[in-house]
């Protein structure tokens, strides 16, 4: 597998871990490169969502990459995790001229384009939280201490992760109609979880129901959506992203 060096790609998504039997617990990340091109990260492992290792959305990262042997996406890159580097971050006054040329009426308008990746300006959304049962809390936890168990050196950090009690999901509605997906972005988990610990359950929800129903809708907000390898068909919420409108002149460089 040939290896090649990107030289700058700035992170959207860093969706929930997921099991892996090979390489333990790892993330889907994702991210555009300087003339807007999706680039997808894969593996990349737990330690990069949290503590000083960590890169965040908006965080402009190199690494080393060569084509993965099973995804036959092209923007999927099997990461060298081990030559991600931080190397600059996309400013806020920035966001909005850079990434607006590149949304989309839908999921399904990129997959017509060929794209796995989009980003998308939903409509009529949503928000809500549903409890999740005992069981399946207990079956989430489980599989962070197998996972945990499987890499190379116990993580720590992660056989004791805590899941979420809740699945946070939107409904809304694109240019190919209405939808309802999960919300696998990893930043609203640690947000019920930050805000949990500041002050209560109730009034983290409470929060994050303002946020995603009045705040971000208000001043502007568009999904990052991506389908699954085997079952192209099949788009997932990847990513919440607050972003501005843009004016027309800001389209003019």
């Amino acid at each position: 597998m040939a290896t090649q060096t990107n030289p700058g790609v700035t992170i959207l998504v860093k969706a929930l871990p997921q099991p892996s039997k090979k390489y333990g617990e790892t993330v889907c990340c994702a991210g555009v490169t300087s003339d807007r091109k999706w680039k997808r990260l894969f593996p990349v492992c737990f330690r990069h969502l949290s503590g000083d290792s960590s890169f965040a959305r908006w965080d402009r990262v190199s690494f080393d990459y060569g084509r993965p042997i099973h995804d036959a996406r092209e923007e999927s890159c099997h990461v060298h995790e081990e030559s991600i580097k931080i190397i600059g971050k996309l400013a806020e006054n920035e966001r909005s001229r850079f990434l607006n040329p590149m949304i989309l009426g839908s999921a399904k308008a990129a997959e017509a384009l060929g794209h796995s990746l989009a980003l998308i300006r939903p409509k009529k959304t949503q928000f809500f939280a549903k409890a999740k049962s005992k069981i399946e809390v207990e079956q989430s936890r489980e599989s962070f201490r197998k996972s945990a168990s499987q890499t190379s050196m116990f993580d720590q950090e992660l056989a004791e992760m805590e899941p979420s009690p809740y699945d946070f999901r939107f409904k809304f509605e694109d240019d190919a109609g209405p939808h309802e997906y999960q919300n696998g972005d990893w930043e609203a988990h640690a947000m019920f979880w930050r805000e949990t610990k500041r002050s209560s359950e109730a009034a983290a929800l409470k929060w994050m129901h303002a946020v995603f129903n009045e705040d971000y809708p208000k001043r502007g907000m568009v999904f990052a959506l991506g389908n699954q390898a085997k079952r192209p068909q099949t788009w997932q919420l990847l990513g919440v992203i607050r972003l501005d409108v843009a004016l027309q002149e800001e389209f003019i460089f």
